[in-house]
């Protein structure tokens, strides 16, 4: 993040300074050339003869911050000494940011603009300040106000981008990056945070030549590459994603962060073995869970085997995402008499289902802005017994903070497909469906299966009703693909066509594919198969009414592979849509399996191409029998332990008890 750039020059008629002596005026003098770092031992010599001068006491505090010392107390005596002058307290500001006192940052700029309201340095810095604090609405308006004084502010159109895009207001972030960049052309963090604009606009193919350029202007800026892997992954290039996210550690070896998205970009690989991707997690492990290991202490939690327990679950998915579709149901139906709950949520904007999960749990705490230090010590002031990870290796993860092993029992769940690696984390809540017997040996962590399916799924209110089979009316069946684009794989496409061919009269609607260059390589792709691109119809990203409304349009959605859909895979059996599915050998391939079998509907998936085509023709042939299935497949799912909220609840609760009463007994601590 780019922050306070700019220190405002020293005005040698500030107040405290009616005539200074000769050393002072040579002070100001170099401290307006911008020699910053030369002057901390003249300083030191000027606030020694001159106590009472202010503009000393200035020019010392800014010198120490320039060479990354402390400079806060020289620059608190400015202040004191010059209580009138705004710029002093724009330094000031300044140094309280750098040093993390965020909230006096804000009440040092907001004095200043008491003095100078016209100040755009001390506009800017509040806005930074509000940022940091999360409170973007006002961030923004500071950094308009200081825009409107000065223009041709880059760092403060920069700023204004990060501020509007925490606001989800993407198109009004990527035009305040490029203005920035048409004001300074080779602002290496606003190509990086253009790209991360577009990416989240989903277009992919801009967000990876944003990062191009950043990484062009700053060949080392690690941020950037990592960024820019996670781009190619979205492209399906999956290959050239690892290589960058092995460029960026080379550059920082010790960001944790990159090493993450190579390993959820590794479950994506179709060519990569589960053991591959274990011996890569296992480095993660030696790399950055191994040194949390000077933070384990032993856990005073009472050992009283049938006591109510303490479960923390940690996120940065407490907000509308498929991982809290999935934990709703289960923080609605814990036993308060067992269990009392905790939430640290690394949520930095909150919404409307943020609101609804925090009124089902007894305890909630932003984790955003603490340290892992001090968010570990938090859990163990706490006394969590059982600390669940919701995230794995997806973004805003918080695995470094497991790596202290702040709780005596920790499992990861939900948010991630695979092991974590850490020696830290206990266990993995799974199921037979997804984790097979003979699974176990690809996880660090001991899988805990639960009966039916590691997955509870309640349809949200609005979701519309299950309408007539479509082909009845279309004369021609229509098959769909729901899922994000980045899980449509070459041999997707390829076992598509063969589906289209055997069908000539089926139509396919795609979901989530951007416009412009990705459409058109994917109707290249189709052609060469011999398919014409008039039988596919494509839409990019959709809000959520209209994406469910496009269920009324298919009649037999299609599963991607390897990497299967989850809460995609829901939506679609709760609207009446059947979804084929081919089964894998690894969690991410077996997932829509878990799900069918919680439904009773193993029929729809096979564990080969002909029998997945086979599978999607014999829906197709009958269409009296598909309406029929389609009518009767919501109140199937509602009937099934998939949707059952209390039972799947207590099969959880059964299993946290299993780990804590065998915590309890165990010797070590």
């Amino acid at each position: 993040m780019r922050q306070y750039a700019e220190v405002a020059a020293l005005n040698a008629g500030a107040k405290g300074a009616v005539r200074n002596p000769v050393e002072i005026d040579e002070l100001i003098t170099s401290f307006n050339a911008g020699r910053y770092t030369q002057l901390e031992g003249r300083a030191r010599l000027a606030v020694e003869r001159y106590p009472e001068s202010g503009i000393a006491w200035r020019v010392l505090g800014v010198s120490l911050q320039a060479q990354g010392k402390d400079g806060l107390p020289a620059l608190q005596k400015a202040v004191e000494l010059m209580p009138d002058d705004a710029d002093a307290y724009s330094n000031l500001g300044r140094a309280q940011l750098q040093a993390g006192r965020i909230d006096d940052a804000a009440a040092s700029y907001r004095r200043a603009l008491a003095i100078r309201p016209d100040f755009a340095e001390a506009h800017y810095g509040l806005g930074i300040a509000l940022k940091t604090l999360g409170q973007l609405v006002d961030a923004v308006t500071s950094f308009y106000r200081a825009l409107e004084i000065k223009p041709d502010y880059a760092d403060a159109y920069y700023n204004l981008g990060e501020a509007l895009q925490g606001l989800e207001r993407l198109d009004d972030a990527v035009a305040s990056y490029r203005r920035a960049l048409e004001i300074k052309p080779d602002f290496a963090d606003a190509h990086n945070n253009l790209g991360n604009a577009l990416q989240a606009l989903g277009q992919h193919v801009d967000a990876a030549a944003s990062y191009q350029r950043a990484l062009e202007i700053e060949p080392d800026f690690a941020e950037a590459q990592s960024n820019f892997g996670n781009a190619l992954r979205n492209l399906g290039q999956l290959d050239d994603a690892v290589a960058c996210f092995h460029r960026a550690l080379e550059i920082k070896p010790d960001f944790a962060g990159v090493f993450s998205n190579l390993l959820f970009t590794l479950n994506y690989h179709p060519d990569k073995t589960s053991e591959e991707i274990f011996a890569v997690s296992r480095d993660y492990e030696a790399r950055f869970g191994a040194p949390g290991r000077t933070a384990w202490r032993p856990h005073g939690n009472v050992r009283e085997p049938g006591r109510r327990l303490k479960v923390g679950y940690v996120s940065p998915d407490f907000r509308r995402h498929p991982v809290a579709f999935f934990l709703e149901p289960i923080l609605a139906n814990h036993d308060r008499e067992q269990v009392e709950i905790y939430c640290y949520a690394e949520v930095k904007r909150e919404d409307d289902f943020t609101r609804n999960l925090r009124r089902t749990a007894a305890h909630w705490h932003s984790s955003v802005g603490l340290s892992d230090d001090a968010m570990a010590q938090l859990i163990r002031e706490h006394q969590i017994d059982i600390l669940v990870d919701l995230a794995g290796h997806s973004a805003g993860n918080r695995l470094l903070v497991f790596a202290m092993k702040p709780a005596p029992i920790q499992m990861t769940y939900l948010g991630y497909p695979g092991t974590t690696g850490l020696a830290a984390m206990d266990y993995r809540i799974t199921d037979q469906y997804a984790d097979p017997a003979g699974s176990d040996a690809h996880y660090s962590e001991a899988l805990l299966r639960l009966p039916h399916s590691l997955w509870c799924y309640r349809a949200p209110d609005n979701m519309p009703d299950v309408s007539p089979l479509p082909a009845l009316q279309n004369g021609h069946v229509t098959f769909g693909s729901f899922n994000n684009f980045n899980k449509i794989r070459p041999q997707c496409i390829d076992l598509w066509a063969t589906l289209l061919r055997r069908l000539p009269e089926s139509r396919l609607l795609m979901l989530t594919v951007p416009e412009g260059e990705m459409r058109r390589q994917l109707a290249e792709q189709f052609s060469a198969l011999g398919i014409s691109i008039e039988r596919i119809e494509f839409h990019g990203k959709l809000e959520l009414n209209a994406f469910l409304k496009m269920f009324q349009k298919v009649d037999i959605a299609l599963d991607p592979f390897p990497v299967n859909g989850g809460t995609t895979t829901c939506e679609s059996l709760w609207m009446g849509v059947p979804v084929v599915v081919l089964v894998g050998n690894r969690f991410v391939s077996r997932a829509s399996y878990s799900l069918l079998s919680a439904v009773g509907r193993q029929e729809y998936a096979s564990e080969t191409s002909k029998g997945y085509i086979k599978i999607a023709l014999n829906l197709a042939g009958d269409l009296p029998r598909l309406a029929a299935t389609r009518a009767g497949l919501r109140a199937r799912m509602a009937a099934s332990p998939l949707t059952d909220g209390a039972g799947f609840t207590r099969n959880l609760e059964a299993l946290y008890r299993q780990t804590w009463v065998k915590w309890c007994a165990s010797v070590s601590q």
